[in-house]
């Protein structure tokens, strides 16, 4: 196996497995941390040491007021509403069947890209939308996940999350923010982190002292900075570059399953068999979408939660 090939399977098994493991990590830290805090600090931490590396690999920090201005925003839409509450939201809903309706986000951005850019609907793609919200239906039908305290708060929360996510995906396409899109995502986090924090205090949250926290909260944010914020979306962005987007968007159909295992193995999930019944139909959803004809114009995957 040459270099070439080697970079690119562990790029691959980073935006798998790393990925798919956030939903973990953030169950394990939201269990003793408050939510805003936790994303809080996570994002400024990777968004700092994206700084720091950027710096020295000979990058120029430099921003425009517009990009600045361009990269709060996005920032806000990608990780402070559409991570930090989907983290909030995790207090109420199980990591499997959370991570089976983010796998819903290419359909909400087709549906936004048809009502906001008036981009015509392709047979695959209507399959694709009709798979998707059938699934839907059959996963949060469930009796004892709806009765659940918080649960349905939970859910429609992280459908508000995945919405937001994809309309960042639609303004970033567009927008002016730094070329490089290793600059891009740590002022992004940055802004992300500071009005995190913000809404922490906002929302009277507890800031538990670092000297209070269990090992458990230590690995779990360690691994979210490293391997869900570095890693995983330095991954993404090479095999970009390297391989056919729709290669790359085979992510969307190994996270959930990922996220299952982990939360089943590690966290005693349950996963039942209309669970099951509901990730194959949403995923073969997603397939029919991100397999169809593509136009030139249409945006990129976006590395969500993650």
């Amino acid at each position: 196996m040459n270099r070439s090939t080697l970079l690119i399977v562990l790029a691959f098994f980073s935006i798998y497995v790393f990925w798919g493991s956030t939903y973990l990590w953030n169950k394990m830290a939201v269990s003793e941390l408050s939510p805003f805090m936790l994303a809080s600090i996570r994002f400024t931490s990777a968004g700092t040491l994206i700084f720091i590396i950027a710096r020295s690999l000979g990058y120029s920090l430099r921003i425009t007021k517009k990009q600045l201005g361009n990269s709060v925003l996005a920032g806000f839409l990608f990780l402070a509403y559409g991570n930090g509450v989907f983290v909030w939201a995790l207090k109420y809903v199980d990591t499997s069947f959370a991570a089976l309706i983010a796998a819903l986000q290419p359909l909400f951005i087709l549906v936004l890209m048809r009502t906001l850019q008036r981009k015509a609907l392709q047979p695959k793609s209507i399959i694709g939308v009709l798979l998707g919200l059938s699934g839907m239906y059959i996963l949060v039908s469930q009796n004892d996940i709806t009765t659940k305290d918080g649960a349905v708060t939970g859910i429609i929360m992280i459908l508000t999350c995945i919405l937001s996510w994809s309309i960042g995906s639609l303004f970033v396409a567009k927008a002016d923010v730094p070329q490089n899109f290793f600059v891009s995502t740590g002022y992004q986090m940055i802004a992300a982190g500071v009005i995190l924090a913000i809404a922490s205090l906002a929302f009277n949250e507890v800031w538990v002292s670092l000297l209070d926290w269990s090992s458990d909260a230590y690995v779990a944010l360690t691994c979210l900075i490293l391997f869900g914020s570095i890693a995983a979306f330095t991954s993404f962005n090479f095999l970009l570059k390297k391989i056919s987007t729709e290669k790359v968007a085979t992510s969307s159909y190994v996270n959930p399953v990922i996220a299952m295992l982990l939360g089943w193995y590690f966290l005693e999930e349950e996963i039942t068999s209309q669970s099951m019944i509901a990730a194959a139909v949403m995923l073969t959803g997603v397939y029919f979408i991100n397999s169809r004809k593509r136009d030139k114009k249409d945006i990129k995957p976006s590395p969500k939660n993650r």
